[in-house]
């Protein structure tokens, strides 16, 4: 590096620091106020996300409606929050509102719970209030401390897109009338010049379009004023649904073909406002290929296997049923879709040395490295690397620690939980960099491939398996939504230091939260049961339980390679044509979404469906540039309205007050309803 180079890098610093400053005001980032709502809407995604999540395996960020919803919030401040302070905001939402999936509440928990001694050598495991408290803390921490250093390389060196959190910059910076965030995407693929290179991606302005479209056009005085009252009605119109399908279950599950199709086949339909809002937020390709998965799975080969007699138990039935035979198909689809993915990631990887401009362990104010150059931000708002140094070894030692107290000798050997961490790390650099250059975080092949590495060197032990797979999804998971926060910072000139406080705080307080509702819905439900099925738990001791015994149920293998190798090819495709930039590519069905229509009953996909539709036609007929954010407002109000007033039903539960009237419910598949 030339002797002008710290003096280059230190007059890069000031500018920035300069322009964060003309931004805000000079005003703090880290608050009280934007803590506590951060806290607070967070609190409500959490309860959101573990809802839907043990109803269907799927939960949400919500990065972009936190921000918009604390935008909204703050008209009531004294003073004007800035927008850094709104970047902030939604960080501590999105840590607090993902722990339900980061630390496995909607997957692995239960998947324990689903144990059998005959079977698996072991008995059912049920986590007290405290022990799952002690798992949540094991694996609550190690992702953030993982994120700043992965942060350097990715945002900071490769500037790869993340497409959510530049939409979620795009937005702040229209809410809080500042200059657009430069979302040009200078240096991809080996750190070259787009200006010397054919794009070899999606243009970053339309993924932006694709999540919020076209922003730019809406004054933020009418997206409070109609802001305001479409999340107020829409949020009480969504509660006012579930609330009547909790005092009448049919609302929810009315039999759409007959009580014949419904009670022996499982074809009912959940006309639930959330459902439709999620469909909504994930768009109509995304709900186009969840709904091919769910005719192929439900209407072919649930079928095929029940009359052809290799699943002969009861369809709904997930050990001799059609849906425990399809669950198969959906696991090899997802694992092929994944890792297939990941492969131009690993070359890329492989190729350029992720590592090679590695950290510095000394001092922070030692010279720059060659990947500092492009560190805009200065020293005191960075997190410094000792941090990172002693909170990654913490989070380790304290983790494996915990796992062992909590499942003890005969769960997980305490060096097998350290090998998990390791492995964490690793696959976590893998799912991010997915992520940051398609949208998508493929944290379900990542926690399998944990899992065949755990079934080689731990053989025979179900337990182990499934929780070092969700040590190492915990961290994927986690970098991977804070990476998206990190980018939406990078862009709004965000001290990076207040976000980490940020994630810190909302993973603290959410160990507390996500537990604690857990462990009401398991007082007031079967969980797995009619009401909250958690379809990826079996998917966790499905795969468990395979690489021990290696037993498959009849003919189920010759389908899980054909459809392994079919949506191997689908997703080498589609990550080719990602990469060259071709037009309709979203069009492209989604290996994982598709996987998802067989892991769930027809009810859920086809309101997501409507979703979908509702989205295309919209932004089709309206347009982009005039449509703006209305509907995402709308569709917000929906996922959060029967997301709060879950918890209002979840507490009539507890108190012992049922259903009014079970009347309709002759198919027997109306939750709450004696069968």
């Amino acid at each position: 590096m030339s002797a002008q180079g710290p003096v280059i890098v230190r007059q890069l610093r000031r500018h920035a620091r300069h322009s964060a400053d003309k931004l805000d005001g000079g005003h703090q980032e880290f608050t009280f106020r934007v803590a506590f709502f951060g806290l607070l809407i967070g609190c409500l995604l959490c309860f959101t996300n573990l809802y839907f999540g043990l109803q269907t395996g799927w939960i949400s960020m919500m990065s972009l409606q936190s921000a918009l919803i604390g935008y909204l919030l703050s008209k009531f401040f004294p003073t004007p929050m800035s927008p850094q302070e709104n970047v902030v905001l939604q960080t501590i939402a999105v840590a607090t509102g993902t722990m339900p999936l980061a630390a496995g509440f909607v997957g692995i928990l239960p998947a324990l719970g689903l144990l059998d001694e005959e079977r698996d050598g072991v008995p059912p495991l049920h986590l007290s209030w405290l022990g799952a408290v002690g798992w949540s803390c094991a694996v609550a921490f190690f992702g953030v401390f993982l994120s700043p250093p992965i942060r350097k390389q990715v945002i900071i060196q490769e500037q790869l897109a993340f497409p959510s959190g530049t939409a979620t910059a795009q937005l702040i910076s229209v809410l809080h009338r500042i200059p657009p965030p430069d979302t040009v995407v200078r240096q991809r693929h080996g750190y070259r010049e787009l200006e010397t290179e054919e794009p070899q991606s999606i243009p970053t302005a339309e993924l932006v379009a694709e999540h919020v479209g076209a922003v730019d056009v809406e004054e933020p005085e009418v997206v409070v004023q109609e802001g305001w009252g479409a999340l107020i009605w829409s949020f009480g119109a969504s509660g006012a649904m579930t609330l009547a399908a909790y005092f009448f279950p049919v609302v929810f599950s009315i039999p759409l073909f007959g009580n014949y199709l419904a009670s022996e086949w499982l074809w009912t339909f959940t006309p639930s406002l959330s459902y439709i809002g999620q469909g909504i937020i994930m768009g109509f390709p995304t709900t186009l290929s969840m709904n091919l998965g769910m005719l192929v799975g439900w209407a072919i080969l649930s079928p095929v296997a029940k009359h052809a007699g290799w699943a002969p138990g009861p369809v709904g039935d997930m050990t001799t049923g059609a849906r425990g035979w399809i669950l198969w198909v959906s696991l090899a689809i997802m694992c092929s879709d994944s890792l297939v993915s990941l492969v131009p990631v690993v070359a890329e990887i492989a190729h350029k040395k992720l590592w090679r401009g590695a950290i510095k362990l000394g001092d922070i104010d030692a010279e720059p490295t060659e990947q500092e150059e492009k560190e805009v931000e200065t020293a005191d708002r960075l997190v410094p690397t000792r941090w990172v140094i002693w909170g990654l070894a913490g989070s380790i030692v304290g983790g494996t620690l915990l796992v062992w107290l909590v499942f003890g000798n005969e769960g997980i050997k305490p060096w097998a939980t350290l090998i998990g961490f390791v492995m964490g790390g690793l696959l976590s650099v893998l799912g991010v960099r997915a992520l940051g250059e398609t949208d998508l975080n493929p944290v379900s092949g990542l926690g399998k491939i944990s899992q065949l590495f755990f079934a080689w060197i731990q053989p025979g032990n179900i337990v182990a398996n499934i929780i070092a797979g969700g040590v190492a999804e915990a961290g994927a998971q986690q970098a991977g939504d804070l990476m998206q926060d990190l980018k939406t910072g990078h862009l709004i000139h965000a001290s990076p230091r207040a976000q980490f406080f940020g994630q810190l705080i909302g993973s603290c307080l959410s160990i507390i939260v996500t537990t604690t509702a857990y462990t009401l819905y398991n007082r007031a439900y079967e969980i797995p049961g009619p009401s909250f099925p958690a379809p990826t738990a079996y998917v966790w001791l499905g795969l468990a339980r395979l690489l021990r015994d290696g037993e498959l149920p009849n003919k189920s293998g010759e389908f899980m390679l054909a459809f392994a190798v079919l949506f191997g090819a689908v997703a080498a495709f589609k990550a080719y044509a990602q990469r060259r930039g071709l037009r309709h590519v979203k069009w492209i069905p989604s290996g994982v979404a598709f996987a998802i229509g067989f892991l769930n009953t027809p009810s859920f996909s086809l309101a997501r469906l409507i979703g979908g539709i509702v989205e295309h036609v919209y932004y089709t007929r309206v347009g982009r540039e005039r449509g703006g954010i209305r509907l995402i407002i709308i569709a917000s109000g929906f996922v959060l309205g029967e997301g709060v007033v879950s918890i209002v039903a979840l507490v009539l539960r507890t108190w012992g007050i049922g259903v009014a009237s079970c009347w309709g419910c002759g198919h027997d598949m109306c939750g709450g309803c004696p069968a």
